[in-house]
């Protein structure tokens, strides 16, 4: 999460949508950096409106802008995967033959097995009835949009690195995994679509 005082902007760090790359190169421009631990980085869009919020509140009349970046779901569940299987390489030989596939059918196990048990972008951004908590939320697929509107608003260039690469890996999925992964994620898909339809 990074917040900029003097322009009431606060990015929040949805996980596995580029947070990295934007920390990286704003990190040093920004007001309050919190990169660390996780739990602080990635706060969610309702932890910053119940907790830091009422905070920033309280010292400036001013409210804060935020916003975030969310990835196409299945490709970010992919990329969670390649995230994880790296962790899981270097913590054991559990990886070998898990399959993304495999990784897909337990996010939609209910509950879900510990190494995919992972809050959704929906959750991240929404509140409990999906209504989204965050005033401005941009395609990861379409970051240009995104760093323009940065640039706008802080005033100066800006250039997103390539960092925290996970490694390539196969990422195929069978047809009915694939279907019953579009039913479990179903509320990530429909804000997906608000999002780029917004922007369209």
């Amino acid at each position: 999460m990074l917040i900029f005082w003097k322009q009431k902007l606060v990015f929040l760090a949805t996980p596995k949508a580029g947070s990295s790359a934007v920390e990286t190169a704003l990190e040093s421009l920004a007001d309050v950096a919190l990169t660390r631990p996780a739990v602080l980085k990635h706060a969610s869009a309702r932890d910053f409106r119940d907790h830091l919020a009422p905070l920033l509140s309280s010292k400036t009349e001013a409210s804060f802008t935020t916003v975030a970046l969310m990835r196409e779901p299945l490709d970010w569940l992919r990329s969670l995967y390649r995230f994880r299987l790296r962790d899981l390489i270097e913590e054991s030989d559990i990886s070998a033959g898990y399959s993304f596939d495999q990784f897909a059918r337990d996010y939609i196990e209910d509950p879900r097995a510990g190494f995919s048990d992972v809050p959704s972008q929906a959750v991240f951004l929404c509140d409990d009835e999906g209504t989204p908590l965050v005033d401005r939320i941009f395609p990861y697929e379409r970051i240009e949009d995104f760093v323009h509107f940065l640039e706008d608003q802080l005033g100066f260039a800006i250039t997103l690195p390539r960092v925290n690469v996970p490694p390539a890996v196969e990422t195929g999925l069978a047809p009915e995994t694939e279907a019953a992964l579009r039913v479990a994620m179903q509320d990530d898909l429909a804000l997906y679509d608000r999002v780029t339809r917004a922007l369209a």
